[in-house]
């Protein structure tokens, strides 16, 4: 296999348009990097439409700084093999070229173009027996968003609705935060806090706001089963008109002058105590 050396050839010029979000957008396709994103993809049957080796893969360090291990190569091949069955191609890059296209410190020597999961409204809201979702009104933080992801996964959520405004989360930083649960964790886009808000009525989901100007603790409401807790902008908090149509406003106690908790804290609070109350009534 030839190791590519220009910056100029056609499949390494597309990859790395997709460091922008409006490539991603227009090729419906996104970035990952790294063995534990290659195996995620594998494991829960992402499509790999590009496989990108450094041309010294093998004598690559991991990001706890061993030596490429065997689990680590033999991924490697799985994922070689999956992308010649689909018809992928598989580009092996100098190590100059593909350290300029990895978003990391330490590049592990593996990347791949995969594709976008998408969902319909039916797709969305029929396809997961759990009831709760979780709902990001314009967040902005990239390690804010990845975790909330990352924690409705752990937590059994069955989706998240990203209103528009939210940070894109096919960029390089999310997926890494989201450590893979956007393959397993489906995602719906909406306009407007208003269709967001239909949707919710339309599917019996109770709209769950952290706010302080109530008198609710979040342990005192039912979170166990079809609740839509919804997680404002970190600058701003939940818009208003969320906060008025919301069926429960909830607040989190805190000590001190302290007045708000970082946004993936104050989502992982509910969501886990959604799950600690969901055990409780099968218990």
């Amino acid at each position: 296999m030839n190791v590519i050396t220009s910056p100029d050839n056609r499949i390494y010029k597309g990859a790395s348009q997709l460091k922008l979000k409006k490539h991603r957008d227009e090729l419906s396709q996104y970035l990952i990097e790294g063995t534990n994103l290659i195996r995620e993809a594998l494991a829960e049957g992402g499509t790999i439409k590009t496989l990108i080796l450094s041309e010294d893969y093998g004598r690559y360090r991991d990001a706890t700084g061993n030596a490429t291990s065997a689990e680590a190569l033999a991924i490697a091949k799985e994922a070689e093999f999956e992308a010649e069955r689909a018809g992928a191609p598989i580009i092996v890059l100098t190590s100059q070229l593909f350290r300029k296209l990895s978003d990391t410190e330490t590049p592990q020597g593996i990347m791949a173009v995969v594709e976008k999961k998408k969902y319909s409204e039916a797709e969305f809201f029929g396809s997961a027996s759990a009831t709760n979702l979780i709902v990001l009104d314009r967040l902005q933080d990239p390690g804010n968003i990845g975790t909330i992801l990352r924690t409705a996964d752990a937590a059994g959520y069955m989706g998240a609705i990203l209103l528009k405004g939210t940070a894109d989360i096919y960029s390089p930083k999310i997926v890494r935060a989201a450590a893979g649960s956007l393959f397993r964790l489906p995602v719906f886009m909406t306009e407007t806090p208003e269709q967001t808000i239909r949707l919710l009525r339309n599917y019996n989901k109770k709209m769950i706001c952290t706010t302080l100007d109530t008198d609710h603790y979040y342990y005192d409401v039912n979170l166990a089963q079809d609740a839509a807790v919804i997680i404002g902008n970190e600058g701003n908090g939940v818009c208003n008109e969320f906060i008025k149509d919301s069926d429960l406003q909830v607040k989190i106690p805190m000590e001190g002058t302290i007045e708000s908790l970082n946004a993936a804290v104050a989502a992982g609070i509910l969501m886990y105590e959604s799950v600690r109350q969901r055990h409780k009534n099968v218990l």
